[in-house]
């Protein structure tokens, strides 16, 4: 076997791996490593946001900040990846399984359709609360099961298709600096006056990380589903949203699963009049479970793509052992 039919037989039993372990394991109920990554993080912000910390204005430490608590546990992970000729199993997938939150992603997603279905708005209410960042405590049945939709779809890229993209392009490495930069994004990529300068490296870094997978996202998304509508979507709305690489995921995720979305939403105590997501109905627990099973298959898809192609590289290798 050559080299590429090796590396790609290779990443393909990690991808399998870290997918299973996801699928089993799901996130840690108990010492979440993002926890003590938050609070690190918390506690790198507080250090360059005091008073004689220096001169440096407010982008800069907050791109410094960033280095500081992504960069060594990315360089860590490249340390220990090397400490043995095999340590790169054990890494990648620990690191994969690490980055990965599919099965969180449905078991969050479904803890909201469950009541929804049921008529349990108040249960379905608290559910989405835990998931999204609007004001929830007002939401009629479509409302949550709007939210829920566009959480679902937003955060299979976040959670599960950009983790994938760069561990096939940088092994665990990739997966574990894209999801500390992500998560990062999440604490300090606000438009607040506290994060509006100190978080634009985070946000714009995790803009930049996150441009090709949303729009692998987007595509995944659309060959699932409802395709000619989802391309459309993507075309004619993804530019209207406010995210450059929500657009595209929400737009042609929508369209996909050819339900309604998008619209106003609370935030903050403010009303925000959002565009237009997808073409059809409004959403209900059906389409929410819909959305679901859109990603799980998306990971199915992604992880039979890449054994695809080392099942290929491997029968081009074996033929021209034997010519």
């Amino acid at each position: 076997m050559d080299a590429a039919a090796l590396l790609a037989v290779t990443l393909f039993l990690k991808l399998a791996a870290g997918l299973l372990a996801d699928r089993l394991l799901g996130e840690p109920r108990r010492w979440h490593p993002l926890v003590g990554f938050g609070r690190l993080a918390k506690a790198i912000e507080r250090g360059l946001r005091r008073e004689g910390a220096g001169a440096l204005p407010q982008q800069a430490r907050g791109l410094l900040a960033w280095m500081l608590a992504v960069l060594p546990w990315a360089g860590l992970a490249l340390w220990l990846r090397d400490l043995h000729p095999a340590a790169h199993w054990f890494v990648d997938i620990a690191l994969l399984w690490f980055a990965l939150g599919g099965r969180s992603l449905v078991e969050h997603g479904e803890a909201v359709a469950a009541p929804l279905a049921a008529g349990d708005l108040a249960a379905a209410r608290e559910r989405v609360g835990w998931i999204v960042s609007r004001d929830t405590s007002a939401l009629d049945a479509e409302g949550v099961a709007r939210a829920g939709t566009e959480s679902v779809l937003e955060n299979g890229n976040d959670a599960v298709f950009g983790a994938l993209f760069w561990f096939i392009l940088l092994g665990g490495p990739g997966a574990l600096l894209f999801r500390l930069a992500n998560t990062l994004d999440a604490m300090w990529g606000y438009r607040t006056p506290r994060y509006l300068n100190f978080g634009r490296a985070a946000a714009r870094l995790d803009d930049a990380l996150n441009w090709l997978p949303a729009r692998l996202t987007a595509l995944t998304y659309a060959l699932l589903g409802n395709t000619a509508t989802a391309l459309a979507c993507w075309r004619s709305q993804a530019a209207q949203w406010d995210s450059p690489n929500a657009g595209p995921v929400m737009a042609a995720g929508a369209g996909a699963l050819a339900v309604q979305l998008g619209g106003s939403a609370i935030y903050h105590g403010r009303v925000e009049e959002r565009p237009p997501l997808g073409k059809g109905p409004a959403a209900d627990a059906a389409s929410l479970r819909r959305a679901i099973r859109l990603v799980r298959h998306g990971m199915l898809a992604w992880l039979g793509a890449v054994g695809g192609v080392a099942l290929v590289l491997s029968l081009l290798a074996l033929g021209a052992a034997h010519a």
